[in-house]
């Protein structure tokens, strides 16, 4: 469980997919707080005390790509998992490269999201 401050976030400029995901991450005992836009994201007070990313790629202005590499060049790195609407290869190769735990294209089953996470979060 992710105690404290700390929670995961999830950046999804769609919202019945982001409150899904919350729903699901609230079923296995996590506390989930959503975003729909990078920016949102950016300007909130929980930028620093996020323990694991959930990236949607495609977003209205900054991408979920780059916001990930925000974080990364600001030393808060943290598990992250990038999901996108529109699966191409070389979406999932960048997704790979940037250290993702998994990429999943939407719809995606749940239990997949919860077994990529859980080895993540149990160690947090």
């Amino acid at each position: 469980m992710v105690e404290g401050n700390r929670e995961i976030i999830v950046v999804d400029d769609d919202t019945g997919s982001s409150r899904a995901i919350e729903r699901l991450l609230l079923t296995s005992g996590w506390h989930a707080r959503s975003f729909g836009s990078a920016e949102e994201f950016l300007d909130s007070d929980r930028w620093e005390s996020a323990v694991f990313l959930i990236l949607d790629i495609h977003l209205p202005g900054m991408s979920g790509f780059d916001l990930h590499q925000r974080r990364e060049d600001q030393g808060l790195s943290c598990p992250a998992i990038f999901i996108t609407g529109h699966d191409r290869p070389f979406l999932r190769e960048r997704a790979l490269k940037a250290g993702a735990v998994a990429y999943f294209t939407k719809p995606f089953a749940g239990q997949l999201l919860i077994d990529a996470m859980r080895p993540h979060l149990d160690a947090a």
